[in-house]
């Protein structure tokens, strides 16, 4: 019915990272590989078409210098940080995920599926990747360029042009193409200045276009970028040790696709016709590369892509792989939810995951109660539902995954106990059947976040007037705190999940709940997962 007892959190407080073992396998319909505008707005599409979408983003945007984007409709001079929270955010509200982390190797599995391997040793198994990783731009080796990079030192007329307008521009010019822009830049300020050096197939006809159009051309090389005692740029030291005062730079840069991750498929870059670099070939219509299945979106494919047209070929992309996924479903009539899969392939594996003991909160929250009927959200295993109908509880546990429900049923008949098994998501229509129960428990469970909230309102709605419902979870300060990408993958996105104070809202805006408990405490002793240190309790009563 959710996701089952211990969400897969490998955490250890102590030490602010993440716990060294063990490794987790994941499965998902897609995997995409970055998680700015063109991956975020691909896992924004197939999360509203109910696909379940992992992305794994290391925190190295292309424009991760720039302090405003330009040229975006809606988000004019937003912070690049700022759209990536917002559209992070509204990933997250349909249910997707988002893992800090890093992609080292894509690899085909014979099943037709892809193994998605992580730093730390994790890996996702998914049916179609989505790379959406950019592409790193190679600064000319120029002194002072690179500490200036995306401030005053500017490569696109249409990112920063408007910035440096009327300002005294010096554009450096390093490869025959360099030229391309430098129209735009003299109809933004009459203070431009071209440098060159001896740069073999540069339209000669151009430059003269130039000059007699009033833009001094210097035939020489440069040697440094030049900065006064605020650190923002002040002139452009030549060879020959001339300096031509400047406010902002201009130069050109060559480029390399980042698909390393998918040299083992085959995949390799192609150059660009510019000759400035190398980006991955996809198919126009449909973004699919060479090997089915692995598709390409954002400038990654196209050097040219501003923020706004990645984010808009990241939707399009996003659009193109759902239809793929739905596709292949009719031809083999299946329509299982990727989470189902995913928890089922854990629990199916006839080891168990957990101690099998009861969670010591619930044993010492309900201890004591008058038996009636429970309902334990996320069962899992079954440690929880089994320890209620030991105390004469009428019990159905209730989980997503049919394989956690046959080791529930199984035990459950070993010990001569009476445990109805209830297999739905939690947020499917009518999850409960309207039923209603004096407790209901979710211990360490957790549910997709959906933006109309259904599986908290039928979370709330299951307890009967008079009834506890009881919320424990763990203490995510933890996974709060940065992780080294190259070194280890978050492999779980509490953000994507309902949690326990978001349960709590939930609670005050209703109304008709006497809350007993709210707060965090130490973990009972006796778990599996000793790396979680504190737990977070949420005990109330619906009084109507």
């Amino acid at each position: 019915m959710s996701t089952p007892q211990h969400p897969p959190q490998h955490e250890s407080r102590a030490h602010g990272h993440d716990h060294p073992g063990p490794t987790m396998e994941r499965r998902c319909d897609v995997a995409v590989i970055g998680a700015s505008a063109a991956g975020l707005a691909a896992a924004l599409q197939l999360a509203r078409q109910r696909r379940t979408v992992i992305a794994v983003d290391d925190g190295t945007p292309r424009n991760a210098p720039a302090a405003h984007m330009h040229g975006y409709l809606g988000r004019e001079a937003a912070a690049p940080s700022e759209l990536l929270a917002v559209g992070r955010e509204e990933v997250r509200s349909y249910g997707g995920e988002i893992l800090a982390g890093r992609v080292l190797a894509v690899r085909p599995v014979q099943d037709g599926r892809f193994r998605v391997e992580l730093s730390g040793g994790h890996t996702l198994l998914a049916r179609r990747v989505l790379a959406a990783t950019g592409i790193v731009d190679e600064l000319p080796d120029i002194e002072g360029v690179a500490p200036r990079w995306g401030q005053d030192v500017i490569h696109c007329p249409f990112c920063h042009g408007y910035e440096v307008r009327d300002q005294r521009l010096v554009q450096i010019v390093t490869h025959p193409m360099g030229l391309h822009p430098t129209a735009l830049l003299r109809h933004l300020t009459d203070r431009l200045t071209v440098v060159l050096p001896d740069v073999t197939g540069v339209d000669e006809a151009a430059l003269t276009a130039l000059e007699a159009a009033g833009v001094p051309v210097v035939r020489t090389g440069a040697r440094r970028v030049v900065t006064g005692a605020d650190g923002t740029v002040t002139a452009v030291e030549l060879v020959d040790g001339t300096q031509l005062e400047a406010d902002a730079v201009v130069v050109g840069t060559r480029f390399h696709a980042r698909i390393e991750a998918l040299a083992p498929l085959g995949i390799e870059a192609s150059a660009h016709p510019t000759g400035l670099g190398e980006v991955l070939q996809v198919d126009p219509v449909t973004g699919e590369t060479a090997v089915p299945g692995v598709y390409g979106a954002g400038n990654l494919t196209d050097p040219s892509l501003q923020v706004l047209p990645s984010a808009a070929h990241g939707g399009r992309i996003g659009a193109m792989i759902a239809f793929s996924l739905a596709d292949e479903d009719l031809r083999s009539a299946q329509r299982t939810a990727g989470e189902e899969g995913d928890w089922d392939a854990r629990y199916g594996t006839g080891e168990r995951m957990w101690s099998g003991n009861p969670n010591g909160t619930l044993v010492a929250e309900v201890e004591g109660m008058p038996p009636g009927r429970a309902l334990d959200v996320g069962a899992g295993e079954g440690g929880d539902s089994l320890w209620l109908a030991e105390q004469g509880w009428d019990v159905t546990a209730a989980d997503i995954s049919g394989a956690a429900l046959e080791h529930v049923g199984a035990e459950a008949e070993r010990r001569g106990l009476v445990v109805s098994l209830l297999h739905r998501d939690v947020n499917a229509p009518d999850a409960v059947g309207g039923a209603t129960y004096d407790l209901v428990s979710l211990q360490y469970g957790s549910f997709l976040r959906t933006p109309e909230q259904r599986g908290l309102r039928t979370l709330l709605g299951a307890v009967a007037p008079g009834g506890t419902l009881l919320v424990v979870g763990h203490d995510l300060s933890p996974m709060r705190e940065p992780v080294d990408p190259a070194e280890q993958t978050r492999m779980f996105d509490p953000e994507a999940y309902v949690g326990v104070e978001e349960v709590a809202a939930a609670l005050a805006t209703q109304g008709g709940w006497t809350v007993q408990v709210h707060e965090t405490r130490p973990r009972p002793s006796g778990a599996v997962s000793t790396h979680h240190v504190d737990d977070v309790v949420l005990r109330a009563v619906r009084s109507r």
